[in-house]
């Protein structure tokens, strides 16, 4: 163990990033990825309305398209995720907004109860049924039982949110064994999935291997993916709630002792543990991997690898389109760019670009005809109307009232060609700040004779809705902060269906040049939103003009394919597990 002792603390100081990727690469995994031993990969969110589960944002919907790359490139692989036994539609009535509690059953989606595992919480013994459903290499292992509540149920740091974090992490691993799989990786999907290392590190030192030796070989087959970019952010948990709700299920002291340990003052952020029980970290945007502001126990910013997130496109992606970059020779088998990509974006041509968008037009009229706007209209547009989204969580820091700050302005641009927009994302349930900015947008739509016509609300937004948006529309808005967001994915399924990105350079738009797209920019808020309009009408104007919009969306396809790409991504992670 000399050798692993030496990378082992000096990985938790190394500053120099070079250094730090030296040690990564020269402290590889030690089993290959096989049937019994495949990728694992932990989530508390699953976005995958097909199979029954239903997420709150692109967390899910990112895990969901991971499996699915899986499948596609024959990489055994296993999901462990909860299944909860209710899940949330929002539905607009008199102008309000409100929540719907939806029971749903696992066996209605095609998954097997195969048995039941234990966890210790509150002195009680609690029940979890396992459930699974099998593809060809890969699975969806759920962890339920009719308690566990909704997705996010519950404050962040609440009793309520431990339990089920405490529940995925020990009863999945639990699972597991079951099913008799042994994980080659465990990737942690944010710090709300930490207890299924910390299970692993149990299990081994419980079963007689030395703590030291134990903690080294979880580190080394543990990867942290973080998708959030400041860790002052996240929610702390209490001593007092360890106590009840995780050290009942440690069974090593040595373990036990450790974990105690990384308390100040009481409380704990899992991020930290997280940190020190994952070797690997990988953060989800080259952008997001600078400039994470995550600190180790001992203070030392922590090193993150980039693996920008990317999309299935087959899921995403009109089979139309698939079927034309396959046909030009932009995309190989496994939707993975062509070496010659570049070049053949040259063959894409206008007559093309809109004879697709009017295939797409049909699929978002056909999605919205039971789906009506905030008014109770239901939508249909011709196919030369031109529209502008905002499709993305509702949340401050994406700004999705950045456009009406200025309504007449607003409307001056839409107005001469009578263009409409469309405005679809979840407000998370108790977030009273987005509740009413979305009641004084819909107030500031209301009040405009000429928006109240061409600006539509759509409410409880989900795939369907967000692939309708993506094939039918021809401009997507997607301006949150600078600095704030680490990577997002549905300004990728745009691009990739042939509209225009109207973008701050953020997240994993800032993968490529800023000239890459139709960039938003300004000293303040106050530049930016005019470089909005502008970009707006920019984008008007190129859309009747041949040159410029095949100019545009090709420059768009050349930068940002690659990044796109799911199986790229995928990829990217199983080289940095097992570098060559």
């Amino acid at each position: 163990m000399e050798e692993e002792k030496f990378f082992y603390h000096p990985l938790e100081n190394i500053e120099d990033v070079d250094l730090f990727y030296e040690a990564v690469e020269r402290n590889h995994l030690t089993k290959a990825i096989s049937p019994g031993r495949p990728y694992t990969y932990w989530t508390l969110e699953l976005y995958d309305q097909k199979n029954g589960i239903r997420g709150g944002g692109g967390l899910g919907v990112l895990a969901a398209d991971t499996r699915r790359v899986a499948e596609k490139l024959g990489v055994p692989f296993a999901l462990i995720t909860p299944f909860y036994p209710y899940e949330t539609h929002q539905i607009m009535k008199d102008g309000t907004i409100y929540d719907d509690h939806v029971p749903v059953n696992y066996e209605d989606y095609g998954f097997k109860f195969i048995d039941t595992v234990n966890v210790k919480c509150c002195d009680t013994l609690c029940e979890l049924s396992v459930i699974e459903k099998r593809f060809k290499n890969t699975r969806i292992i759920g962890i339920t039982e009719p308690n566990f509540g909704e997705l996010y149920s519950g404050m962040s740091g609440s009793d309520h949110r431990l339990y089920q974090e405490v529940a995925l992490g020990f009863g999945g691993y639990a699972a597991l064994k079951l099913l008799g799989l042994k994980p080659a990786i465990m990737q942690l999907n944010e710090v709300a999935t930490f207890f299924a290392a910390l299970a692993r590190l149990d299990e081994l030192t419980y079963n007689g291997m030395d703590f030291y030796e134990a903690m080294v070989y979880t580190r080394k087959h543990t990867l942290y993916t973080n998708h959030t970019l400041v860790q002052a952010a996240e929610a702390e948990f209490g001593y007092d709630q360890f106590e009840k709700f995780v050290f009942p299920n440690i069974k090593s002291l040595a373990v036990k002792k450790w974990l105690k340990d990384k308390f100040t003052e009481n409380r704990l952020k899992l991020s930290s543990v997280t940190i020190e029980i994952a070797e690997l970290r990988s953060g989800v945007s080259k952008l997001h991997a600078r400039v994470a502001n995550y600190h180790d126990v001992a203070g030392n910013k922590v090193k993150f690898k980039a693996v920008t997130n990317g999309i299935d496109m087959d899921t995403w992606v009109m089979p139309d389109v698939m079927e034309y970059y396959r046909e030009i020779g932009v995309l190989d088998e496994y939707d993975l760019p062509t070496p010659n990509y570049i070049d053949a974006l040259d063959a894409v041509s206008a007559d093309k670009i809109r004879e697709l968008k009017k295939i797409g037009r049909k699929i978002l009229n056909d999605t919205l005809k039971d789906r009506p706007d905030h008014t109770g209209n239901i939508l249909k547009f011709d196919e030369d109307d031109f529209i502008f989204d905002f499709k993305r969580r509702f949340v401050d820091y994406k700004r999705p009232d950045l456009p009406f700050r200025d309504p007449a302005r607003l409307r001056n641009i839409l107005e001469p060609r009578g263009a409409h927009y469309i405005i679809s994302g979840r407000v998370h349930s108790g977030d009273k700040v987005m509740y009413n900015k979305l009641q004084n947008l819909l107030k500031t739509i209301t009040e405009d004779d000429y928006l109240s016509g061409h600006v539509h609300y759509i409410p409880d937004y989900d795939e369907k809705l967000a692939y309708g948006l993506s094939a039918g529309c021809n401009a997507a808005i997607n301006v949150p902060i600078v600095g704030l967001e680490a990577c997002g994915t549905s300004w990728m399924k745009d691009i990739a269906n042939l509209s225009f990105l109207i973008s701050t350079h953020d997240g994993g738009v800032a993968d490529a040049s800023i000239n890459s797209y139709l960039n938003v920019s300004g000293a303040n808020e106050d530049e930016e939103l005019d470089m909005l309009y502008q970009r707006m009408e920019e984008a008007l104007s190129a859309n009747e003009n041949d040159f410029d919009l095949e100019y545009i969306l090709r420059q768009q396809l050349k930068a940002y394919l690659p990044v796109i790409s799911g199986s790229r991504m995928l990829q990217d992670y199983i080289d940095f597990l097992f570098p060559r």
